[in-house]
């Protein structure tokens, strides 16, 4: 994307005060872009140009807002300002109509501008250290796919709104100096915001669910099966591990699918893998949840980067019940942003740790 820049500049001998004073927010202003984007290019190139307006601006900040509010200020009007030149992104589940049928052939629409995973890991995406926990449960919540795939439903000022609102938790005088409005309309925006996104969450991504607690060793023991399933290539396995509404999808391929059986037939006559060891999985994190970069055996035996998987689990019923398995033509550099290998012999060796935890 192309973002304009201005050619004042301030004074130098401020640059060194600017960042040490900017830096310690710039991984959960990526976060923020990410939240109004749903694209981790788009938000990286929107903090840098946050940054640099920031530190464009910075000789004039009286510093009667917080840094981080400022920062977040001005991300915001920046990120709306691209809002208006660019498409939602949604993921196939989010175009509208009812699960495909995983018998029919597989379509791809390169022209979507699809929703992207975020590589931030749980402590990239809290709001600092001296933060209220239950403000680092809220920020963690609002990075995960669901909930940034149902903000792609909303026009750029509810989004703005719903996030400052509801993640940032500030005042709604606050949001309405920010985005040049008044209190009221704020307000009205919030209340459509959040009808919208909850019409449009997944039905089995429930507030009661997320509520639910599956405690480390059992999330351990359900992911080392969800692995070993895969890496065996044992498709009657992978069908028993997911809930009987769960959703699987894969950007840029436009179907969805749902129910662990259609699901498994969706493997069984697509999955190029035909035997155990075909497949590699690697574990890594993605939008705060667990993640896994696929490695596929390719015809001269070497196993190379295939797709990233980004898993929902059911803590109710100890399954999985969302993935969606990104492809890109540029895998190795999407698995490189994810801390993955090349090839899944320069990973380490497993251990029991999960660096999703």
């Amino acid at each position: 994307m192309t973002t304009t820049t201005s050619t004042a500049e301030p004074d130098a001998g401020l640059d060194a005060e600017f960042l040490r004073v900017t830096e310690p927010f710039r991984r959960e202003i990526v976060a923020h872009c990410y939240r109004m984007m749903g694209s981790h290019h788009d938000a990286e190139d929107l903090t840098q140009e946050t940054f640099l307006r920031a530190w464009r601006g910075y000789a004039k900040f009286d510093h009667r807002a917080s840094v981080r509010t400022w920062l977040h200020k001005i991300a915001t009007n920046t990120c709306l300002t691209a809002l208006q030149s660019t498409q939602r992104r949604p993921l196939p589940s989010g175009l509208g109509g009812d699960a495909f049928d995983p018998a029919d052939d597989l379509l791809q629409n390169h022209e979507v501008p699809w929703l992207e995973p975020y590589s931030g890991t749980a402590d990239d995406i809290t709001p600092g250290d001296d933060a209220d926990p239950a403000f680092v449960v809220g920020a963690r919540e609002s990075v995960r796919l669901a909930f940034i795939a149902a903000l792609q439903h909303l026009p750029e000022r509810q989004r703005a709104v719903l996030i400052l609102r509801d993640v940032l938790q500030w005042r709604a005088a606050e949001v309405a100096d920010t985005i040049g409005v008044t209190t009221a309309t704020v307000n009205s925006l919030l209340q459509r915001a959040r009808e919208q996104v909850k019409n449009s969450r997944p039905q089995e991504d429930s507030a009661e669910s997320r509520a639910s607690v599956l405690d480390d060793a059992a999330k351990r023991e359900l992911l080392a099966r969800y692995v070993s399933a895969f890496e065996r290539y044992d498709v009657d396995a992978i069908v028993e591990m997911f809930t009987d509404r769960a959703i699987w999808e894969m950007p840029p391929f436009t179907g969805w699918y749902q129910g662990g059986e259609s699901i498994g037939t969706l493997i069984r006559r697509n999955c190029p893998a035909e035997k155990p060891g075909d497949q590699i999985l690697l574990p890594t994190v993605a939008n705060g949840q667990p993640a896994y970069g696929l490695y596929m055996r390719e015809p001269d035996g070497i196993h190379r980067p295939f797709q990233l998987q980004v898993l929902d689990i059911d803590p109710r019923a100890g399954k999985v019940s969302h993935v969606v398995a990104f492809f890109s033509d540029t895998m190795e550099a999407d698995f490189a942003r994810f801390g993955l290998p090349a090839t899944p012999y320069d990973a380490p060796a497993r251990t029991e740790a999960s660096p999703w935890h």
